[in-house]
């Protein structure tokens, strides 16, 4: 049996390029044909695939909402009674998703806005989900305070674990190490 990862299929190779291309240089600073040939196809090519650029970026920002909702219920189940372990693999998952994916955070962070509203509305909707598992953990390891003190610490954590496409390179696992301790400590400073 193989542990080796399937390669990534055409169209994860196009998200992939468009996402970092978009990241760089903006939506609007990228071409279908800039796109096309960072995977070695024409930029008409990538109507095979895609109707466009605007469905590339939806493509992207609602999958990575649904990815990280995803996981997260996966991580909730896996540690199911144990909220300090809950808490542990969430915060372990979000660091690979920072760190993974910054592309991504700089692309939502720029660009979610120029989503059709029906997109939009759906990563926000995934999103609110996805924060209500942070909450409900959090709240099991600090039931002494108030929801509102719980959902203002979530998003607080989420703004730091974000931060990485700002952050100076101090190596993959120094940077998880220091995120990690970082996220501890904010959602112990609750109990303080």
């Amino acid at each position: 049996m193989s542990t080796r990862a399937a390669a990534p299929t055409r169209r994860e190779q196009i998200l992939s390029e468009a996402a970092r291309l978009f990241a760089e240089r903006g939506f609007h600073g990228v071409g279908v044909d800039e796109i096309g040939a960072a995977v070695g196809i024409s930029g008409p090519g990538l109507y095979r695939h895609f109707a466009g650029k605007d469905a590339m970026l939806a493509e992207l920002l609602v999958g990575i909402s649904e990815r990280l909702l995803t996981g997260g219920r996966h991580r909730v189940a896996e540690a199911a009674g144990d909220p300090a372990g809950v808490l542990a693999s969430l915060i372990d998952g979000h660091i690979d998703f920072a760190l993974d994916d910054r592309a991504l955070i700089t692309l939502h962070d720029r660009e979610l806005d120029r989503l059709r509203e029906a997109d939009r509305k759906l990563v926000r909707q995934l999103q609110r989900q996805y924060v209500e598992l942070w909450v409900e953990v959090v709240r099991e390891l600090h039931p002494e305070v108030v929801e509102a003190e719980v959902r203002v610490s979530v998003h607080a954590v989420f703004g730091l674990l974000n931060s990485t496409p700002h952050l100076a390179a101090l190596g993959r696992a120094a940077t998880e190490a220091l995120l990690r301790r970082l996220a501890h400590g904010a959602f112990g400073a609750l109990s303080g």
